[in-house]
């Protein structure tokens, strides 16, 4: 009696189809370029879509999230995370993945969802930039939220400058927070860390959120707010220093915020990870960050929360 195929394939299986690493099948799910679905935290493949994708039915479907009743947290003996960085996008960051030769595809598309990523392992390794609640510090609560069988380490990336883009010459006269009444304001998606900072800085400003003109679409990178900017979308937004420079525009400081890599112990240890933190060591990396400006790369790999 000949056993029917699974109707679904596994990570490894289908790199074992493709005859590639499992890293690879991470980045086309990163990418939305194959059929899967993510099932109590998993990621599994439909053999017949796989099948008609491999054939080039471009019809066949691509990545689709289980309803959120299924997707739950995978219990520690169900595997290792995925070798994949998301959370925020860091322009440091995503310069030295590339340039240290790590090889690790990145999914970056706020600090709350890189936490709730790695917490479904999802991501070995999440950039945040999490502001605590009473406005002191910076991540590490949001990090012990996750409790005591984390896993993870909380390691220093840098702190860096973080203020107002406005337009060169600053033609709306934006110097502060409450200076944004009535201006049109680039918003970050709702589970960015800077996007909480903002509503954070205009509640002290006693400054409500319908007392600015919000673009109709959220800028999803740090570079997307500049941008707008830019464009003249946009009279102002929250972003780094770095990139109001890169893109020649006008910048209002306000805070110096921690940028931090929560990591899993085990991927720490890994080649990848290592490769990135030996990069960021070098004064290679060290000219970058000066040259980008707004940075403070002194405490990089700091140890700045343990958990067993």
């Amino acid at each position: 009696m000949t056993v029917p195929p699974p109707a679904y394939l596994t990570v490894r299986e289908l790199a074992d189809l493709l005859r590639v690493k499992e890293r690879k099948i991470y980045q086309l799910v990163a990418d939305g370029e194959v059929p899967c679905r993510r099932v109590t935290g998993k990621l599994l493949f439909p053999r017949q879509e796989i099948e008609a994708w491999i054939a080039g039915d471009t019809g066949a479907s691509t990545t689709e999230a289980a309803p959120t009743s299924m997707i739950t947290e995978l219990p520690p003996h169900a595997g290792p995370h995925a070798e994949i960085v998301a959370g925020s996008h860091d322009p440091l960051l995503d310069w030295a993945l590339r340039e240290s030769g790590a090889g690790l595809p990145t999914l970056f598309d706020g600090s709350l969802d890189g936490i709730a990523r790695f917490e479904r392992r999802e991501a070995s390794v999440a950039g945040i930039h999490i502001p605590e609640e009473d406005g002191v510090g910076w991540n590490v609560s949001a990090v012990r939220a996750l409790g005591p069988a984390r896993n993870a380490v909380l390691i220093s990336w840098a702190t860096r400058t973080r203020g107002l883009i406005v337009a060169p010459g600053n033609p709306s006269g934006i110097g502060k927070i409450s200076d944004l009444a009535g201006k049109r304001v680039a918003q970050r998606q709702a589970h960015a860390g800077s996007q909480l900072l903002l509503e954070q800085l205009m509640a002290r400003a006693s400054l409500a959120e319908t007392d600015v003109i919000w673009l109709d679409l959220p800028a999803r990178t740090e570079t997307d707010v500049a941008e707008a900017v830019r464009a003249g979308r946009a009279e102002s937004g929250l972003g780094l220093e770095s990139v109001a420079r890169q893109h020649g525009l006008d910048f209002i400081p306000l805070v110096e915020e921690r940028f931090d890599l929560l990591v899993c112990r085990r991927f720490y240890f890994e080649p990848p990870f290592q490769a990135l933190l030996d990069f960021a060591s070098g004064a290679v990396f060290r000219d970058r960050a000066a040259e980008l400006g707004g940075y403070d790369v002194s405490e990089i790999g700091r140890v700045r929360d343990n958990a067993p």
